[in-house]
Order: C-alpha cells, then sequence, then structure tokens
C-alpha cells in the first residue's frame, strides 16, 4: 500500500481508505448502498488492515449514525492502529440547530460522533458542505477549539466551492487557526469539473484531495453497457445514486476506452478507472466502498501498478468535456508551466 501526506500536514494516509456508507442500512436511500452489520464489517476491516489500508471513513449522517456505530464496534480494541475520518454539517434531527457549522451544532456534533465511534478523538473531521448561514470565522474557531481541546487532529471539507474554501483558508491563516488540510470531492473520468477549479486550487494552495464516489455511483465499474439495461442490482436502479446524469454518449466513450485499456493490463474496467484517478495531481485518496469481500478485493487491486503516460492519456481524451465559463475563456490564456489539468 502506497502512503501520501495529507495536503500541507504531517499525516500520512493510504491512498485507499474504506467508506462505511454501507454499513448500518438505515434507511430507504443507505439501503440501496449496503446494510453491512458488526460481524460482516469487522471481516471487511480485518481485509483492509492486511492490506494497508487503515484509514476508515464515515459520517454522523450515514444511516443516521449507525455506520459510525457499527464502525466503533469493529475497531474496539484496535484504535490505535487505525484512523479515522468523520463529517458533520448536514441535518441529524428536526430542530432548527440540528444542522449546519456552528459552534452549537459542531460541538455536540462532535461529541456524538466521538460517543458513537467509541473514541476520544477523530483523526480528521470533516465539514460535509458549506454551511452559508453561518460565519466562516464562527466555523473555524470552533474547529481550532476541538484541535486545541484534542478531541480532533486535523480538519478537512467536502463539497465546497472554490470560494468557500480559499475563504476559509484565509480566514484561517488570518487568525493563526487550524487550516483545511483535505477535501473530499466528487471526482471520476465521468465527473470532471473537479480540475476546472478546485485541482488548481489545491495544487496552489496545499489542500490534497480525498475522492468520493471515484467509479461515479457504479457508472464505472464495468456493469453498464451500451444498448443494455441498468443492472437491477445496482444503486443507481435502487435509488442510491448522486450527482447529474451523465450523457450517454459519453459515458460509453468512457467504458470503450476502460475496456480497451483493461485488456491491455489485465485488470478490470474499476481497477483501471481508479488507478487513474491516482495519477491525478492533488489526489491523495481514494474512498472505496463495498457490500461483501469480493468487491472490497477488487477494489484493493487498483493498487500497486500504474497505468502508463499514454494510457492515461487516451482515457483523458475519452473523458474530456468542453468546461463552463470562464475555465473555456481561461483556457485560451498562454500558459507558461502548463499543469495538464
Amino acid at each position: 500500500m502506497e502512503y501520501r501526506q495529507l495536503g500541507a500536514s504531517g499525516l500520512r494516509i493510504p491512498v485507499l481508505s474504506f467508506g462505511t456508507a454501507t454499513f448500518g442500512g438505515g434507511n430507504e436511500f443507505f439501503k440501496a448502498w449496503g446494510s453491512t452489520q458488526v460481524d460482516e464489517a469487522r471481516h471487511l476491516i480485518d481485509i483492509c488492515l492486511e492490506a494497508g489500508v487503515n484509514l476508515f471513513d464515515t459520517a454522523n449522517g450515514y444511516s443516521d449514525g449507525m455506520a459510525e456505530e457499527i464502525l466503533g464496534k469493529t475497531l474496539a480494541g484496535r484504535r490505535h492502529e487505525v484512523l479515522i475520518s468523520t463529517k458533520a454539517t448536514f441535518p441529524t434531527g428536526p430542530g432548527p440547530n440540528d444542522y449546519g457549522s456552528s459552534r452549537h451544532h459542531l460541538i455536540k456534533a462532535c461529541d456524538d460522533s466521538l460517543r458513537r465511534l467509541g473514541t476520544d478523538y477523530i483523526d480528521i473531521y470533516h465539514m460535509h458542505g458549506f454551511d452559508a448561514h453561518t460565519p466562516v470565522d464562527e466555523t473555524l474557531r470552533t474547529l481550532d477549539t476541538l484541535i486545541q481541546s484534542g478531541k480532533v487532529r486535523y480538519i478537512a471539507c467536502s463539497n465546497f466551492s472554490g470560494w468557500h474554501l480559499m475563504k476559509s483558508l484565509s480566514v484561517a491563516e488570518r487568525h493563526g487557526w487550524a487550516r483545511y488540510v483535505g477535501h473530499q470531492a466528487y471526482y471520476s473520468l465521468a465527473a470532471r469539473e473537479f480540475e476546472w477549479e478546485l485541482m488548481p486550487l489545491g495544487l496552489d494552495q496545499g489542500v490534497g484531495t480525498i475522492v468520493w464516489s471515484p467509479l461515479s455511483a457504479g457508472l464505472l465499474s464495468g456493469k453498464f453497457r451500451r444498448g443494455q439495461p441498468v443492472p437491477e442490482t445496482s444503486r443507481l436502479a435502487q435509488g442510491g445514486g448522486q450527482g447529474p446524469q451523465v450523457p450517454d454518449e459519453l459515458l460509453f466513450n468512457i467504458v470503450d476506452a476502460l475496456d480497451a485499456v483493461a485488456a491491455e493490463t489485465g485488470k478490470t474496467v474499476a481497477q483501471v478507472a481508479l488507478n487513474w484517478l491516482l495519477q491525478r495531481p492533488t489526489v491523495v485518496n481514494i474512498v472505496v466502498g463495498a457490500r461483501n469481500e469480493e468487491q472490497l478485493r477488487q477494489n484493493l487491486a487498483a493498487v500497486g501498478w500504474n497505468l502508463t503516460a499514454e494510457q492515461v492519456a487516451r482515457l483523458d481524451a475519452a473523458s474530456a468535456t468542453e468546461p463552463i465559463y470562464p475555465y473555456w475563456h481561461q483556457r485560451r490564456f498562454p500558459m507558461l508551466g502548463h499543469t495538464g489539468i
């Protein structure tokens, strides 16, 4: 297992982490992802640790906290061997203060996550989304206090716009508070909008990228084929998909290119799609999920080898789309030291 530095921090994390959104199946949306319970979760985590995957990603909103509870039970007695990433911001109840990034909500949300996880610290604490109703200063001061108290080690964000992240970094720097060292973002061969603004920002500011939905809700799993119906067992068919629909022609052009590279490398379509992500600037880690041992072992086999530059270029070409304004206009400017993104 390869380990990379998380942004401008001293923390080294594996290039793959295990996502626990499949744990619990606490409501109809998450049942479409999976309903893994404690015994099976423990078995999957054993496999992860054997492979060197020691980072486990969860959130207080996954199955109404059940995912955190199951993860905590499976890690009992071996907390010192692992890194835990969890998140706050999304609603956890019906009350007016049961969501967001206010001081009131975050302190309670952190304590609740610690209790469910059965631990006294969180290694990476994400803001699951940007709260436009709470001053950025309030959020970051609260997060810095959580770090000073020892309840949190590092902070990160998720699903931020470029200005959300840049303003947050500026405020943290101005006050000498802890800054976001990671950004968990939606990114794949079928969804490359991340490259337009957030990737250059990450390069410039030292913010590492942790990728969620690297197979675009299963579209790049190898199960979706031109002229064939959506597989009944897929997450999309069961109502668990996220993000805008990928145009069929774009999707199947990508799948065709993946098929060709998979044949050349002896790997699966999904493994090639994951390995492509690991060649991208700022990408430090990919969150992979699995409903069973077979899926997990397939995902773990996406590392330990690399696509060639020529194979990466072919996948780049097959997945390229015209950027929206102002990015198409910015690309007209002559660039020195072009980054390739």
